[in-house]
């Protein structure tokens, strides 16, 4: 089954409920101060619209990518019931010609919030294309799975070689400025996808404004 299909399944399994629920990410809301420094934000694997809605709430310009048509058409509606304007796209963020020339060196926030769906190598894909998409000044704020979360079973991948630790992602921006690299453990309830026990990894990372 291919991502598409895939996460299409996880989304239609919950009818109309939202997999993740609809409060934002604790790690990006927690951060909302940081906001105001910037005025475009792109969310990447979105889902069903719960981070790019609460960043549309904030007074951002919204760009949210998201590779399931019905996780978008949820999203929509959740922005429609929120009164808050985004632009959604349709996209596989693997895709060999994403960031289109559009999206390239142009969001001051880049927002990827659980996006371990990949191993080593497509990570590398996906870090190059998130890295590309900012603007230079710009950041990105990442959230994602420790190893020690394959104890907890309590969302996730269930594959040791798609999970964060420090050294990874230290490694993967070791050319940006790194202002915030947290590991910690935390009780989360997001929907009936992440709920409860969680081993968990955050970063907040300045491109410089020379790349």
């Amino acid at each position: 089954m291919n991502q598409e299909a895939r996460w299409t399944t996880r989304y239609q399994s919950v009818g109309d409920d939202y997999l993740f629920g609809t409060a934002p990410n604790h790690f990006l809301a927690r951060r909302a101060n940081l906001l105001s420094e910037g005025t475009t934000a792109l969310s990447v694997a979105d889902g069903e619209g719960r981070n790019s809605v609460w960043l549309a709430e904030q007074g951002l310009q919204v760009t949210a990518m998201e590779i399931s048509p019905v996780a978008i058409e949820k999203a929509r509606r959740l922005a429609a019931g929120r009164s808050v304007a985004v632009d959604f796209q349709l996209g596989d963020m693997l895709a060999a010609d994403w960031p289109p020339p559009s999206m390239t060196a142009t969001f001051d926030w880049v927002v990827a919030i659980f996006i371990q769906f990949t191993g080593p190598e497509e990570r590398a894909q996906q870090f190059a294309a998130l890295k590309r998409a900012t603007r230079p000044g710009g950041r990105l704020l990442l959230q994602g799975y420790t190893p020690k979360q394959l104890d907890y079973g309590t969302g996730g991948p269930s594959t040791l070689e798609n999970l964060y630790t420090p050294a990874i992602l230290q490694a993967a921006f070791a050319d940006w400025t790194i202002e915030e690299l947290v590991e910690y453990e935390e009780d989360i309830s997001e929907g009936s996808g992440h709920k409860g026990p969680s081993a968990l990894i955050g970063l907040v990372a300045r491109k410089p404004l020379d790349l």
